[in-house]
């Protein structure tokens, strides 16, 4: 059995869903190569409250430089590709590709790529405000020829504050969980065949038995992207 690749894990933003994404990729490599096996990772873990304060004071080509030079520092430790470990802050993947020479695989393309074959052209997105209001993600998204409904102006704002001010934080409180579901419910309504968790968070949360439409986990679809780049 050939040795596997390294992979190289931008994260940190938030811990909360980093851990998910460590936890999940040694699963998902220990199941399809059996026995003692794990994933082979470098992890560039970020100060949150840094990146944040960028994505608050629209300073996004700070954040870029910032993560640019962390997968920089992975692609120099013997990282073959690299994984950004957070939905939001693939607004500047094209910034972060361009300063290494090794593949960045993206969230989008991972979750475009399980809706298109799952047969489905309109979805819900819920994720921070700066993934649903901005096009960065959705454009992505389009390139699968899907149509992407994002929640009304005021269910926007509580997914948004539920993801920072609770998930990121550890805290998974039901009131949130209830709120979530008659968001997803109201984006069935208007049409959508399914939801996609579009914040790394959202699936400590929320999953498959909290509607009544098929959910595309995207730290899930990511890690399993990731799993077969490092198997194959």
């Amino acid at each position: 059995m050939a040795p596997m690749k390294t992979l190289g894990v931008l994260g940190g933003m938030s811990w909360t869903s980093t851990a998910e994404y460590y936890r999940l990729l040694n699963e998902e490599v220990a199941a399809r190569r059996g026995g003692l096996h794990s994933a082979p990772l470098l992890l560039h873990s970020v100060d949150f409250a840094e990146v944040a304060r960028m994505q608050r004071e629209d300073r996004w080509d700070d954040a870029a430089t910032l993560l640019a030079n962390a997968a920089r520092g992975l692609e120099q430790t013997g990282a073959g590709a690299v994984i950004v470990a957070t939905n939001t802050m693939h607004k500047v993947a094209d910034q972060i590709q361009a300063a290494v020479g090794i593949p960045l695989l993206h969230i989008a393309d991972a979750t475009g790529a399980a809706i298109q074959a799952a047969g489905l052209k309109r979805v819900g997105l819920l994720a921070t405000a700066f993934t649903m209001e901005q096009p960065f993600y959705r454009e992505r998204l389009e390139r699968y020829g899907l149509e992407v409904l994002v929640p009304e102006a005021e269910d926007r704002s509580e997914v948004h504050r539920v993801i920072f001010g609770e998930l990121c934080q550890n805290a998974v409180l039901n009131g949130s969980r209830d709120t979530y579901r008659r968001i997803m419910a109201d984006l069935v309504e208007r049409g959508a065949e399914g939801i996609i968790l579009g914040c790394t968070e959202i699936m400590l949360l929320v999953g498959r038995e909290d509607t009544t439409v098929p959910v595309f986990d995207t730290t899930r679809l990511h890690v399993e992207a990731a799993a077969r780049w490092l198997l194959e």
